[in-house]
């Protein structure tokens, strides 16, 4: 019967003794003095506001993250005529592809998406390589110099790409200074070839150097996350008969899985949205990012054979919207198949938390 009576606290609020929650609250607040009370009301008031306010400060997320994604996707499939129409706000009024496959056709998606590919998962994966082994070597040794180069990483987070844009292109131009050398041996027609601008070596060097695009946060993370495996490990192998180098490749990368692929991942979006460094030592429009900042040129020649038409703003934003989301599109569809173990990979590299 005892518990009975208390199974009824959620229906006929019984507690106990037959007493109410009611009742025995007020009891309780009887033997409160009224700082203690107070408490107990500002307490009961948030637990009241907080669920509320919660849902005010995700809805208004959601829709932060969400309006452009919406209004792209409205955009897209909708026929010029609907920009001039006020009553079309969401939902286009005539459903079409033709702003789609001109954009495409005036990106050559198929042909860009193939290059960008090559340079983006290509530059992605040394990159992952080299900064993770970098990484490995500030969490785990011990030499001269560490702090000073370890500051050095810093620095390669804080310093922007346009700081050593210049230098970047001059070496790349006259291949490390070889050029020169080269046409005065051989003659110009054998040292022109010497020259790597326009060439994806632009973009692999750096990245197998551990100097690539947000190279420094990426040994940054690695370094973290070897930092918070047991030395144990290591210990153990090393016991076993194993090197530093086959103690990295046969006991530390298993245990770093989710870091790589974190990793990764950062280095295929930023590889993926980058025009400044390609813009830099690319003449020719060869990643989709490029294709993007010049679609305005692009679609002129395309529609009208003339790079000085002028298009309408309003009708502008159709092959605008259309050209972003065949940019974001592929980078959604690999974060919904990869975003479970992104999200692990996160919380184990230490960057929130």
């Amino acid at each position: 019967m005892a518990k009975e009576k208390e199974m009824l606290a959620s229906d006929g609020h019984v507690v106990g003794n037959g007493l109410s929650k009611k009742e025995i609250r007020a009891i309780h607040m009887r033997n409160m003095n009224k700082e203690e009370i107070a408490y107990l009301r500002r307490k009961e008031a948030m637990e009241k506001v907080w669920p509320v306010a919660r849902f005010l400060i995700l809805f208004g997320l959601c829709f932060i993250i969400l309006y452009p994604l919406m209004y792209m996707l409205s955009c897209s499939f909708r026929a010029q005529e609907d920009m001039s129409d006020p009553t079309v706000m969401w939902i286009p009024r005539h459903l079409t592809l033709k702003i789609l496959s001109q954009t495409m056709d005036a990106m050559d998606f198929w042909k860009t998406l193939g290059n960008t590919l090559l340079l983006n998962i290509g530059c992605s994966l040394v990159q992952v390589v080299t900064c993770a082994i970098t990484g490995y070597g500030f969490a785990r040794f011990r030499f001269k110099g560490k702090n000073l180069l370890f500051g050095i990483v810093i620095m390669m987070i804080l310093v922007p790409n346009q700081i050593i844009a210049i230098p970047q292109y001059m070496e790349f131009r006259y291949c490390l200074g070889l050029q020169p050398i080269i046409e005065n041996a051989f003659g110009p027609a054998v040292g022109s070839k010497f020259n790597l601008i326009d060439t994806p070596l632009t973009m692999y060097l750096p990245a197998l150097m551990a100097n690539g695009i947000r190279a420094g946060l990426m040994i940054f993370i690695f370094r973290q996350f070897f930092k918070g495996l047991p030395k144990e490990l290591e210990d153990a192998a090393y016991l076993d008969g194993c090197g530093p180098f086959r103690t990295f490749i046969q006991v530390m990368v298993p245990n770093a899985a989710s870091s790589f692929l974190t990793v990764f991942l950062f280095s295929v979006v930023w590889y993926w949205n980058d025009y400044y460094v390609s813009s830099t030592f690319f003449t020719q429009n060869a990643t989709i990012a490029l294709m993007l900042k010049n679609l305005n040129t692009l679609l002129s020649i395309k529609l009208f054979n003339s790079a000085t038409v002028e298009i309408s703003p309003r009708e502008q934003i159709l092959w605008m919207e259309a050209g972003c989301l065949l940019a974001v599109t592929p980078l959604l569809v690999m974060y919904a198949f990869l975003q479970k173990y992104f999200t692990e990979g996160i919380e184990r590299s230490g960057l929130v938390g």
